[in-house]
């Protein structure tokens, strides 16, 4: 089994920075992907940021694409989120997969992932 815990959430200004943690515990071997998702009240989830651990490759929503940076550590993925715009406030989410192979498009989709965090809460404020 795996756990996930995100952490380094808070209020910020527009135009402001934070930085998120999600840390893995368990049987982290079987990780293969981790991604950052968001979601606010009334909306699906949308994928942000993916890392596929193995090769260190990432992929990234357009809507954060040149803001939001993925990163890994031993057991530890990052999400470092400048240039923050209100409408960035939601709960995020880090959730891992255990698959075979790159996910590829499939990455967006909630269902693919095994092991879900239990959220931080992100606002930002203009």
């Amino acid at each position: 089994q795996v756990q996930l815990a995100e952490s380094g959430g808070g209020s910020v200004q527009a135009g402001g920075s934070l930085r998120l943690s999600c840390a893995a515990s368990g049987d982290t071997r079987r990780i293969t992907h981790v991604t950052w998702f968001r979601q606010t009240p009334g909306k699906e989830r949308e994928g942000v940021a993916l890392i596929y651990r193995r090769l260190g490759t990432t992929a990234y929503a357009d809507s954060v694409k040149g803001r939001f940076t993925i990163s890994q550590g031993m057991t530890t993925v990052y999400l470092q989120m400048n240039s923050l715009k209100p409408e960035d406030t939601a709960m995020y989410y880090c959730a891992a997969a255990a698959v075979q192979g790159w996910l590829g498009s499939r990455w967006t989709r909630s269902g693919e992932y095994n092991y879900w965090g239990q959220g931080t809460q992100v606002t930002v404020s203009s």
